[in-house]
């Protein structure tokens, strides 16, 4: 879906103009036919196919389709998916050392007008409990992380209706003054995007102000699922696919890393789930550019969307998914990418125990130690660790824990 913003246009966007276009776009989808097919509900076959097991061991050799990858979803068991996964794994990485960074999510404004139906962190102005951090109290938020031995910030927020492009530009400029060494990986590409709009500028210029400020690599949130359908109930006023798709390349070419991630299991369909990998493997042949792929599941408390009782019902009708169908999903995206070195364990929404068990289902990464989290805890999932349990987790599983930087060089 196209906007109807040209970045030629003169001058930014007052919050007025911003919501007008927010309301022009949501009712410009609702226009559009608003898919709500009977999806079956995901089922988790025992033992796998005879189909699916010759595909397994062809993944060990060759690259599987889109079709291919489908029949995996519905006809492969847990077992096998995790046991070809292992095995490419160890492949296309170091097979002895699981890695994880210390940083801590920033997130420096809950405000914000996207109003996606899985969010339960957001807020209006007029709320009560909205905020805006200051540049002290991310500067004070960055302290701790240096003092912790990490080096990186992962910056998020909102899509702030009245902020515009230069005081984010600040931002990066007081964070790399005060803290020369800390990398700030930040700004989603719906919050890109946002950014463009409301200050009526090409992405590309965003980008490259950005960086010029500071910023030094973005984060792969906002794309949930990677097909329209999907995002046109789910979050019609962020980025579509080819959007988000379109904006990390943009990334990419300006030399900025970036990493892709995946939420499901809500209203998205195994078909669904194939699209967004074979979407973001596609991207990835082109410009080489994601360090990192990982996957994490909706968690439904307290989101707006679990309010609309033809979603709720839709999620309900999966019933308990539990870690099964998670580490599938993980494991099968490893067998996927075949042009990512790193997929990355969710342990914040799986927790300790199952985060332990991802590193034999194709993760090589347990991600972040997370000084801070603020999304996925506003659902309710809070699986709070420290340094020692990551340790702990990856020396219980038979391997050497390391500590890596962004680009997954280690350190220290």
């Amino acid at each position: 879906m196209s906007s109807s913003f040209q970045p030629g246009d003169l001058g930014p966007m007052d919050p007025v103009q911003y919501q007008e276009h927010l309301a022009r776009k949501a009712s410009e989808l609702a226009g559009e036919p608003e898919f709500m097919p009977d999806i079956e509900p995901f089922r988790v076959p025992a033992a796998s196919s005879p189909l699916a097991l010759e595909l397994l061991e062809a993944a060990l050799e060759r690259r599987l389709t889109g079709g291919e990858l489908l029949i995996l979803f519905e006809e492969a068991s847990l077992h096998d998916v995790g046991r070809v996964a292992q095995q490419l794994r160890l492949r296309r990485g170091d097979p002895d050392k699981v890695t994880y960074i210390i940083d801590r999510n920033v997130t420096y404004t809950n405000l914000c007008y996207a109003d996606c139906g899985f969010c339960a962190f957001n807020r209006h102005q007029g709320d009560g409990d909205d905020y805006m951090l200051s540049l002290d109290e991310i500067l004070e938020k960055c302290r701790t992380v240096i003092e912790a031995g990490g080096n990186q910030i992962l910056l998020q927020g909102g899509h702030h209706p009245k902020e515009r492009l230069p005081y984010y530009e600040d931002m990066l400029r007081g964070i790399k003054q005060a803290w020369p060494q800390m990398w700030i990986h930040g700004f989603s590409p719906s919050e890109i995007q946002h950014f463009a709009r409301l200050n009526r500028l090409a992405e590309t210029e965003v980008i490259a102000r950005l960086k010029a400020a500071g910023l030094d690599s973005i984060p792969g949130g906002g794309a949930e699922i990677l097909s329209d359908r999907v995002r046109r109930i789910m979050a019609p006023g962020k980025a579509m696919a080819g959007e988000w798709i379109a904006i990390m390349e943009k990334a990419h070419h300006a030399g900025l890393p970036t990493t892709a991630t995946m939420m499901f299991a809500h209203i998205e369909s195994y078909a669904e789930r194939v699209e967004h990998l074979l979407r973001v493997r596609e991207s990835q042949d082109r410009t080489g550019g994601y360090t990192a792929f990982i996957p994490w599941t909706f968690q439904p408390h307290g989101t707006p969307m679990m309010n609309d009782p033809q979603i709720r019902a839709q999620v309900e009708s999966h019933g308990y998914l539990g870690s099964v169908d998670y580490l599938r999903t993980l494991a099968i995206s490893r067998i996927a990418l075949d042009n990512f070195a790193n997929i990355q364990a969710s342990w914040v929404t799986q927790g300790k125990a199952v985060g332990q068990m991802t590193l034999y289902f194709g993760a090589n990464d347990l991600g972040s130690l997370m000084m801070e989290e603020s999304v996925v805890s506003a659902a309710g999932v809070s699986h709070p660790l420290t340094r020692a349990d990551l340790d702990e987790m990856i020396i219980g599983a038979g391997f050497t824990p390391a500590l890596r930087d962004n680009g997954y060089n280690l350190i220290g």
